[in-house]
Protein backbone atom coordinates (compact mmCIF):
# COMPACT_ATOMS: atom_id res chain seq x y z
CA UNK A 1 0.00 0.00 0.00
CA UNK A 2 1.39 3.68 -0.89
CA UNK A 3 2.31 5.45 1.94
CA UNK A 4 0.45 8.92 2.21
CA UNK A 5 2.01 12.23 2.72
CA UNK A 6 1.85 13.42 6.03
CA UNK A 7 -0.77 16.61 6.53
CA UNK A 8 1.84 17.76 9.44
CA UNK A 9 4.75 18.48 7.66
CA UNK A 10 6.16 20.54 4.72
CA UNK A 11 4.39 23.28 2.51
CA UNK A 12 0.27 22.54 3.38
CA UNK A 13 -1.84 23.24 0.18
CA UNK A 14 -5.42 22.64 -0.77
CA UNK A 15 -3.69 20.33 -3.42
CA UNK A 16 -1.21 18.82 -1.55
CA UNK A 17 -4.20 17.62 0.99
CA UNK A 18 -6.05 15.97 -2.33
CA UNK A 19 -3.00 14.64 -3.39
CA UNK A 20 -2.22 12.87 -0.22
CA UNK A 21 -5.63 11.23 0.09
CA UNK A 22 -5.27 9.86 -3.79
CA UNK A 23 -8.43 11.95 -4.68
CA UNK A 24 -8.72 14.50 -7.84
CA UNK A 25 -10.17 18.25 -7.60
CA UNK A 26 -12.01 19.62 -9.92
CA UNK A 27 -13.16 23.25 -11.25
CA UNK A 28 -16.55 23.95 -9.35
CA UNK A 29 -18.35 25.59 -12.31
CA UNK A 30 -22.13 24.10 -11.01
CA UNK A 31 -22.80 26.36 -8.18
CA UNK A 32 -22.87 26.02 -3.93
CA UNK A 33 -23.85 21.92 -4.53
CA UNK A 34 -23.00 20.66 -1.31
CA UNK A 35 -22.47 17.38 -2.55
CA UNK A 36 -19.57 18.93 -4.65
CA UNK A 37 -18.11 21.30 -1.93
CA UNK A 38 -20.38 23.91 -1.74
CA UNK A 39 -18.51 27.40 -1.96
CA UNK A 40 -15.35 28.85 -1.54
CA UNK A 41 -15.01 30.47 2.27
CA UNK A 42 -14.68 34.20 2.36
CA UNK A 43 -10.79 35.07 3.61
CA UNK A 44 -12.48 37.05 6.12
CA UNK A 45 -14.39 33.45 7.26
CA UNK A 46 -11.16 32.08 7.35
CA UNK A 47 -9.38 34.48 9.61
CA UNK A 48 -12.32 34.78 11.49
CA UNK A 49 -12.26 30.84 12.93
CA UNK A 50 -8.93 30.99 13.50
CA UNK A 51 -8.82 33.81 15.68
CA UNK A 52 -12.13 32.34 17.34
CA UNK A 53 -10.13 28.81 18.32
CA UNK A 54 -7.77 31.08 20.53
CA UNK A 55 -10.52 31.52 23.12
CA UNK A 56 -13.09 29.57 25.14
CA UNK A 57 -16.75 30.64 25.35
CA UNK A 58 -19.71 29.66 27.13
CA UNK A 59 -21.76 28.31 23.90
CA UNK A 60 -25.43 29.89 25.39
CA UNK A 61 -24.10 33.57 25.40
CA UNK A 62 -22.28 32.88 22.02
CA UNK A 63 -25.17 32.14 20.34
CA UNK A 64 -27.17 34.93 21.76
CA UNK A 65 -24.67 37.42 21.37
CA UNK A 66 -24.21 36.10 17.32
CA UNK A 67 -28.03 36.20 17.14
CA UNK A 68 -28.43 39.47 17.87
CA UNK A 69 -25.70 40.76 15.44
CA UNK A 70 -27.04 38.28 12.17
CA UNK A 71 -30.26 40.50 12.90
CA UNK A 72 -28.63 43.67 13.20
CA UNK A 73 -26.97 42.69 9.88
CA UNK A 74 -29.72 41.12 8.47
CA UNK A 75 -32.15 43.38 9.14
CA UNK A 76 -34.54 41.34 11.16
CA UNK A 77 -36.06 41.25 14.62
CA UNK A 78 -34.09 38.32 15.73
CA UNK A 79 -32.03 35.15 14.21
CA UNK A 80 -30.00 32.15 15.54
CA UNK A 81 -27.38 29.91 13.92
CA UNK A 82 -28.07 26.19 12.44
CA UNK A 83 -26.17 23.54 11.41
CA UNK A 84 -26.94 24.75 7.99
CA UNK A 85 -29.70 25.90 6.49
CA UNK A 86 -31.08 22.05 6.92
CA UNK A 87 -30.72 21.94 10.69
CA UNK A 88 -32.79 25.26 10.56
CA UNK A 89 -35.45 22.77 9.24
CA UNK A 90 -35.10 20.27 11.84
CA UNK A 91 -34.85 23.46 14.37
CA UNK A 92 -38.15 25.09 13.10
CA UNK A 93 -40.29 21.73 13.08
CA UNK A 94 -38.93 21.06 16.47
CA UNK A 95 -39.53 24.49 17.78
CA UNK A 96 -43.12 24.57 16.11
CA UNK A 97 -44.07 21.45 18.26
CA UNK A 98 -42.33 22.06 21.52
CA UNK A 99 -42.18 25.61 21.86
CA UNK A 100 -40.62 26.37 25.07
CA UNK A 101 -41.74 23.27 27.20
CA UNK A 102 -38.89 21.68 28.68
CA UNK A 103 -41.01 18.32 29.07
CA UNK A 104 -41.91 18.27 25.77
CA UNK A 105 -38.08 19.64 24.00
CA UNK A 106 -36.92 16.56 26.20
CA UNK A 107 -39.46 13.84 24.68
CA UNK A 108 -39.04 14.76 20.99
CA UNK A 109 -38.81 13.35 18.44
CA UNK A 110 -41.66 11.19 21.09
CA UNK A 111 -44.59 13.70 19.88
CA UNK A 112 -47.54 11.77 21.57
CA UNK A 113 -49.90 14.63 23.22
CA UNK A 114 -48.81 16.92 21.43
CA UNK A 115 -49.62 19.06 17.91
CA UNK A 116 -47.28 17.09 15.37
CA UNK A 117 -48.25 17.81 12.18
CA UNK A 118 -47.03 20.25 9.37
CA UNK A 119 -49.05 21.02 6.48
CA UNK A 120 -47.53 21.52 3.28
CA UNK A 121 -48.46 22.27 -0.05
CA UNK A 122 -48.12 19.22 -2.20
CA UNK A 123 -45.92 21.16 -4.92
CA UNK A 124 -43.81 21.71 -2.00
CA UNK A 125 -42.68 18.98 -1.60
CA UNK A 126 -38.47 18.59 -2.16
CA UNK A 127 -35.82 16.56 -2.00
CA UNK A 128 -34.38 17.62 1.69
CA UNK A 129 -38.22 18.43 3.26
CA UNK A 130 -38.09 14.87 5.42
CA UNK A 131 -35.25 16.95 7.53
CA UNK A 132 -38.54 18.62 8.97
CA UNK A 133 -39.57 14.93 9.98
CA UNK A 134 -36.55 14.19 11.65
CA UNK A 135 -37.93 15.86 15.41
CA UNK A 136 -41.19 13.72 15.48
CA UNK A 137 -43.57 15.91 12.87
CA UNK A 138 -45.41 14.45 10.34
CA UNK A 139 -46.75 15.92 6.81
CA UNK A 140 -50.17 16.72 6.00
CA UNK A 141 -50.16 17.43 2.16
CA UNK A 142 -52.47 20.03 0.89
CA UNK A 143 -53.40 21.08 -2.99
CA UNK A 144 -52.17 18.85 -5.47
CA UNK A 145 -49.11 18.51 -7.89
CA UNK A 146 -50.49 21.18 -10.13
CA UNK A 147 -51.20 23.77 -7.38
CA UNK A 148 -52.88 24.47 -4.28
CA UNK A 149 -55.76 26.82 -3.10
CA UNK A 150 -56.12 28.57 0.33
CA UNK A 151 -59.18 26.97 0.98
CA UNK A 152 -57.45 23.62 0.38
CA UNK A 153 -54.98 24.91 3.09
CA UNK A 154 -57.23 25.94 5.80
CA UNK A 155 -59.57 22.06 5.04
CA UNK A 156 -56.35 20.90 6.31
CA UNK A 157 -56.11 22.35 9.69
CA UNK A 158 -56.81 20.04 12.70
CA UNK A 159 -56.58 20.20 16.33
CA UNK A 160 -52.76 18.12 15.52
CA UNK A 161 -51.83 21.05 13.56
CA UNK A 162 -48.69 22.63 14.98
CA UNK A 163 -47.35 24.84 11.38
CA UNK A 164 -47.29 25.22 7.85
CA UNK A 165 -43.91 24.74 5.66
CA UNK A 166 -43.27 27.09 3.12
CA UNK A 167 -40.43 26.52 0.15
CA UNK A 168 -38.72 29.24 -1.65
CA UNK A 169 -36.23 27.38 -3.86
CA UNK A 170 -35.81 27.73 -7.96
CA UNK A 171 -38.07 25.90 -10.31
CA UNK A 172 -40.73 25.26 -7.09
CA UNK A 173 -44.54 25.23 -8.26
CA UNK A 174 -45.59 27.59 -9.58
CA UNK A 175 -49.31 27.57 -8.71
CA UNK A 176 -48.74 27.80 -4.81
CA UNK A 177 -50.35 29.72 -2.44
CA UNK A 178 -48.77 33.20 -1.65
CA UNK A 179 -46.59 33.29 1.43
CA UNK A 180 -48.55 36.50 2.94
CA UNK A 181 -51.72 35.08 2.05
CA UNK A 182 -50.47 31.42 3.63
CA UNK A 183 -49.36 33.54 6.82
CA UNK A 184 -52.25 35.43 7.20
CA UNK A 185 -54.57 32.25 7.48
CA UNK A 186 -51.34 30.74 10.03
CA UNK A 187 -51.55 33.35 12.22
CA UNK A 188 -55.81 33.70 12.03
CA UNK A 189 -54.69 30.13 13.81
CA UNK A 190 -52.05 31.33 16.52
CA UNK A 191 -49.19 28.91 13.93
CA UNK A 192 -46.40 29.47 12.59
CA UNK A 193 -45.14 29.61 9.15
CA UNK A 194 -41.87 27.88 8.47
CA UNK A 195 -40.02 28.67 5.41
CA UNK A 196 -37.26 26.96 3.99
CA UNK A 197 -35.07 29.44 1.44
CA UNK A 198 -31.55 27.93 1.71
CA UNK A 199 -30.78 28.89 -2.15
CA UNK A 200 -32.40 32.32 -2.33
CA UNK A 201 -29.41 34.77 -1.54
CA UNK A 202 -28.75 36.91 -3.86
CA UNK A 203 -30.67 39.30 -3.81
CA UNK A 204 -29.44 40.60 -0.49
CA UNK A 205 -33.06 41.99 0.35
CA UNK A 206 -34.41 38.62 0.28
CA UNK A 207 -32.92 38.78 3.83
CA UNK A 208 -35.82 40.95 5.17
CA UNK A 209 -38.12 39.70 2.09
CA UNK A 210 -39.65 36.50 3.66
CA UNK A 211 -40.34 37.76 6.91
CA UNK A 212 -41.93 40.95 5.87
CA UNK A 213 -43.87 38.68 4.09
CA UNK A 214 -45.40 37.20 7.33
CA UNK A 215 -43.11 34.19 7.89
CA UNK A 216 -42.03 33.58 11.59
CA UNK A 217 -39.03 31.16 11.25
CA UNK A 218 -36.71 31.66 7.66
CA UNK A 219 -33.80 29.38 7.14
CA UNK A 220 -30.88 30.46 4.98
CA UNK A 221 -27.63 28.87 4.38
CA UNK A 222 -24.38 30.14 5.80
CA UNK A 223 -22.27 28.65 3.16
CA UNK A 224 -23.38 28.98 -0.71
CA UNK A 225 -22.93 32.69 -1.68
CA UNK A 226 -22.54 34.18 1.17
CA UNK A 227 -19.35 31.71 1.46
CA UNK A 228 -19.30 31.38 5.54
CA UNK A 229 -18.58 27.37 6.78
CA UNK A 230 -20.44 25.29 4.73
CA UNK A 231 -21.92 23.23 7.35
CA UNK A 232 -23.87 26.45 9.09
CA UNK A 233 -26.72 28.19 8.53
CA UNK A 234 -28.92 30.97 10.62
CA UNK A 235 -32.83 31.70 10.94
CA UNK A 236 -34.50 34.91 11.19
CA UNK A 237 -37.84 35.61 12.19
CA UNK A 238 -40.10 36.82 14.91
CA UNK A 239 -38.26 36.94 18.37
CA UNK A 240 -40.48 34.77 20.09
CA UNK A 241 -40.33 32.17 17.68
CA UNK A 242 -36.21 32.48 17.70
CA UNK A 243 -36.14 31.44 21.14
CA UNK A 244 -37.82 29.15 20.57
CA UNK A 245 -35.60 27.56 17.48
CA UNK A 246 -32.32 28.36 20.54
CA UNK A 247 -34.36 26.37 23.20
CA UNK A 248 -34.75 23.23 21.12
CA UNK A 249 -31.19 23.46 18.95
CA UNK A 250 -27.69 22.42 20.49
CA UNK A 251 -25.82 22.69 22.60
CA UNK A 252 -29.19 21.75 24.86
CA UNK A 253 -30.27 18.08 25.04
CA UNK A 254 -32.20 16.91 22.76
CA UNK A 255 -32.99 15.47 19.69
CA UNK A 256 -30.80 18.38 17.77
CA UNK A 257 -28.01 17.80 19.50
CA UNK A 258 -25.98 16.19 16.83
CA UNK A 259 -26.46 19.42 15.69
CA UNK A 260 -23.70 21.37 17.13
CA UNK A 261 -21.84 24.08 15.71
CA UNK A 262 -18.39 25.16 16.31
CA UNK A 263 -17.18 28.27 18.11
CA UNK A 264 -15.42 28.52 15.57
CA UNK A 265 -17.51 28.16 12.79
CA UNK A 266 -20.05 30.79 14.25
CA UNK A 267 -17.36 33.02 13.99
CA UNK A 268 -16.60 32.34 10.52
CA UNK A 269 -20.43 32.81 10.12
CA UNK A 270 -20.38 36.11 11.26
CA UNK A 271 -17.61 37.36 9.25
CA UNK A 272 -18.60 36.05 6.14
CA UNK A 273 -22.06 37.74 6.70
CA UNK A 274 -20.49 41.16 7.35
CA UNK A 275 -19.01 40.96 4.35
CA UNK A 276 -22.00 39.47 2.63
CA UNK A 277 -23.53 42.34 3.16
CA UNK A 278 -21.45 44.82 2.45
CA UNK A 279 -20.55 43.88 -1.14
CA UNK A 280 -21.69 45.90 -4.06
CA UNK A 281 -24.68 43.93 -5.86
CA UNK A 282 -24.58 45.48 -8.91
CA UNK A 283 -20.94 45.37 -9.49
CA UNK A 284 -20.49 41.97 -8.68
CA UNK A 285 -23.84 41.07 -10.65
CA UNK A 286 -21.99 42.85 -13.73
CA UNK A 287 -18.58 40.76 -12.97
CA UNK A 288 -21.16 36.99 -13.25
CA UNK A 289 -22.79 38.84 -16.10
CA UNK A 290 -19.64 39.36 -18.07
CA UNK A 291 -17.78 35.80 -17.25
CA UNK A 292 -21.44 34.43 -18.83
CA UNK A 293 -21.12 36.46 -21.01
CA UNK A 294 -17.49 35.00 -22.71
CA UNK A 295 -18.84 31.43 -21.99
CA UNK A 296 -21.86 32.06 -24.08
CA UNK A 297 -19.70 33.37 -27.18
CA UNK A 298 -17.66 30.31 -27.06
CA UNK A 299 -20.50 27.93 -27.53
CA UNK A 300 -23.39 29.83 -29.24
CA UNK A 301 -22.64 28.00 -33.02
CA UNK A 302 -22.87 24.90 -31.51
CA UNK A 303 -26.24 23.32 -33.86
CA UNK A 304 -29.01 22.09 -32.03
CA UNK A 305 -28.67 24.46 -28.89
CA UNK A 306 -29.13 27.62 -27.45
CA UNK A 307 -27.50 29.40 -25.31
CA UNK A 308 -28.01 32.52 -23.26
CA UNK A 309 -27.09 34.18 -19.55
CA UNK A 310 -30.01 34.51 -17.37
CA UNK A 311 -30.49 36.05 -14.11
CA UNK A 312 -34.20 35.43 -12.49
CA UNK A 313 -35.71 33.90 -9.92
CA UNK A 314 -34.49 30.23 -11.01
CA UNK A 315 -31.06 31.82 -11.33
CA UNK A 316 -29.82 33.70 -8.49
CA UNK A 317 -26.98 34.51 -10.02
CA UNK A 318 -26.08 35.43 -13.76
CA UNK A 319 -25.47 32.25 -15.11
CA UNK A 320 -24.47 30.76 -18.97
CA UNK A 321 -28.15 28.52 -19.74
CA UNK A 322 -27.97 25.51 -22.32
CA UNK A 323 -31.62 24.86 -23.80
CA UNK A 324 -30.32 21.37 -25.73
CA UNK A 325 -33.84 21.76 -28.98
CA UNK A 326 -35.58 19.40 -31.30
CA UNK A 327 -32.81 19.39 -33.51
CA UNK A 328 -29.94 18.25 -31.05
CA UNK A 329 -29.11 14.69 -31.82
CA UNK A 330 -25.95 14.40 -28.94
CA UNK A 331 -26.65 13.11 -25.24
CA UNK A 332 -28.39 13.90 -22.47
CA UNK A 333 -27.89 16.93 -20.09
CA UNK A 334 -26.69 13.83 -17.66
CA UNK A 335 -24.39 12.69 -19.56
CA UNK A 336 -22.45 16.25 -20.99
CA UNK A 337 -22.27 16.75 -17.34
CA UNK A 338 -20.50 12.88 -16.65
CA UNK A 339 -18.06 13.59 -19.69
CA UNK A 340 -17.01 17.42 -18.07
CA UNK A 341 -16.40 15.53 -14.49
CA UNK A 342 -14.41 13.19 -16.15
CA UNK A 343 -12.38 15.16 -18.24
CA UNK A 344 -8.77 17.02 -17.01
CA UNK A 345 -9.30 19.08 -15.31
CA UNK A 346 -12.31 17.94 -13.82
CA UNK A 347 -15.20 20.50 -14.49
CA UNK A 348 -18.58 20.18 -12.68
CA UNK A 349 -21.34 22.22 -13.82
CA UNK A 350 -24.95 21.99 -13.30
CA UNK A 351 -28.23 19.75 -14.52
CA UNK A 352 -31.06 18.28 -12.87
CA UNK A 353 -32.39 20.48 -11.08
CA UNK A 354 -35.02 22.59 -13.61
CA UNK A 355 -36.10 21.18 -17.51
CA UNK A 356 -34.61 17.79 -18.64
CA UNK A 357 -32.93 19.40 -21.76
CA UNK A 358 -31.41 22.28 -19.59
CA UNK A 359 -27.72 22.57 -17.98
CA UNK A 360 -26.19 25.66 -17.11
CA UNK A 361 -22.30 26.96 -15.58
CA UNK A 362 -22.39 29.00 -12.42
CA UNK A 363 -19.50 31.46 -12.13
CA UNK A 364 -19.98 31.88 -8.19
CA UNK A 365 -16.87 29.51 -7.26
CA UNK A 366 -14.84 29.88 -10.12
CA UNK A 367 -11.50 31.38 -9.21
CA UNK A 368 -9.27 33.20 -11.64
CA UNK A 369 -8.18 31.76 -15.08
CA UNK A 370 -11.18 29.11 -14.51
CA UNK A 371 -13.49 31.06 -16.43
CA UNK A 372 -11.25 30.28 -19.83
CA UNK A 373 -10.80 26.60 -18.79
CA UNK A 374 -14.36 26.19 -18.74
CA UNK A 375 -14.93 27.59 -21.44
CA UNK A 376 -12.76 25.83 -23.67
CA UNK A 377 -13.67 21.80 -21.72
CA UNK A 378 -17.52 22.82 -22.20
CA UNK A 379 -16.73 23.82 -26.10
CA UNK A 380 -15.01 20.77 -26.79
CA UNK A 381 -17.45 18.19 -25.19
CA UNK A 382 -20.60 20.32 -27.01
CA UNK A 383 -18.79 19.59 -30.42
CA UNK A 384 -17.80 16.62 -30.05
CA UNK A 385 -21.52 15.68 -28.95
CA UNK A 386 -23.37 16.95 -31.44
CA UNK A 387 -21.66 15.34 -33.73
CA UNK A 388 -22.46 11.97 -32.88
CA UNK A 389 -18.59 11.33 -31.04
Amino acid sequence: MKTKRNLTTGQLTGLSITESLGITPLINAGGPNTRHSGSRPRPETIRAMEAMSEVFVQMDELLIAAGERIAELTGNEAATVTSGASGGMVVQAAAAMAKDDPDRISRLPITDGMPNELIIQKGHRFIYDHLYLAPGARFVEAGGPDGCTIYEVEAAITARTAGFIHLESPFKNVGAVPLPDLAELAHSHGLPVLADCASMLPPRENLTSYTGQGADLVSFSGGKAVRGPQSTGFLVGKPEWIEYARLNNAPNPGVTRAQKVSKEEIAGLLAALEAFVSVDEEAETRKYREQMNFIVDQIAEIPGMTVEVKHNYDHYIPQAVVTFNDQWRGPSTSEIVTRLKAGTPRVFAADGQGPSNVMWIDPLNLQEGEVEIVAEQFRIILIEAASGR
